[in-house]
């Protein structure tokens, strides 16, 4: 009998650890993987693949919309989650929540080659056609076709950040054209309407009008002075700080046309 009980005892452990093991692994599918290493540890949680630059860029706010299991692995792809003395470790006292929100917020996202290939010729696409649709030919006044932005952005040696939104890598996009490219171009000028009351506009009338591009129209009525000019879009904050602080927020600014002018232009001469 005593010969026989350790075995009994280790026959009764191998099977309490099969019933337990599988509650411990998670079968994921269409899943990215955000890994962050910190306290010499490997830590990553699984997320749906359209939802991680959502909740980055503050689209999505639903964390459970975001994560495909509130919980931290150390190998999402063997379903191995992270051991509790671990996350202690390296995240102090954290809650469980509060560790995948920051893994979330700070990690790297591991996607595949394809998935790479596919996202970073996405957003190429998506800056050319913003560009497209802010810029014109400095000539002409006329919208460049997203074809030959491409071209330029190949000759400007313009790279795409992955992780980073099209609109937020636009400005510098423009730039790098701007500067290496042979392609003429600017922003397209904005058509706004100022309008500020007689008694304050003989103190900022000036400089509104030393800040357009063109001045298309001044009206100069019983109790409001009125322009109508064009501007490049980096001008609308100078403007707009300028009704702020010395009109004390009496005059106002209407935004008219924000795209490309020439065939408004051309109807208005």
């Amino acid at each position: 009998m005593r010969v026989n009980q350790p075995a009994n005892q280790i026959k009764y452990i191998v099977c309490f650890e099969a019933l337990i093991a599988p509650l411990m692994i998670y079968r994921l599918t269409n899943v990215a993987i955000v890994r962050l290493k910190k306290g010499g540890k490997r830590f990553e949680v699984a997320c749906y693949k359209n939802k991680i630059q959502e909740w980055r860029n503050g689209v999505e706010t639903d964390i459970d919309d975001v994560v495909q299991v509130n919980n931290v692995f150390v190998n999402v792809s063997k379903g191995e989650v992270a051991r509790s003395e671990d996350l202690k470790k390296a995240f102090g006292k954290a809650s469980t929540d509060a560790i995948v929100r920051e893994i979330l917020q700070r990690g790297e996202i591991q996607i595949g080659e394809k998935e790479r290939e596919h996202e970073l010729s996405t957003l190429w696409k998506e800056i050319a056609t913003l560009i497209s649709e802010k810029c014109v030919d400095p000539d002409t006044d006329r919208p460049i076709p997203v074809g030959m932005i491409e071209k330029a952005m190949h000759e400007a040696g313009f790279s795409v950040k992955s992780g980073k939104s099209a609109k937020s890598q636009t400005s510098e996009c423009i730039k790098l054209i701007q500067t290496n490219s042979k392609l003429p171009i600017r922003r397209a000028r904005m058509r706004i309407k100022v309008i500020i009351p007689i008694a304050e506009s003989s103190a900022v009338k000036d400089k509104v009008l030393e800040s357009a591009d063109a001045v298309e129209e001044e009206i100069t009525g019983s109790a409001d002075w009125e322009a109508i000019l064009l501007i490049d879009p980096a001008q609308y904050r100078v403007l707009n700080d300028l009704m702020q602080h010395e009109t004390e927020g009496k005059g106002r600014i209407e935004t008219l046309l924000f795209a490309n002018v020439a065939s408004t232009s051309t109807a208005t001469a």
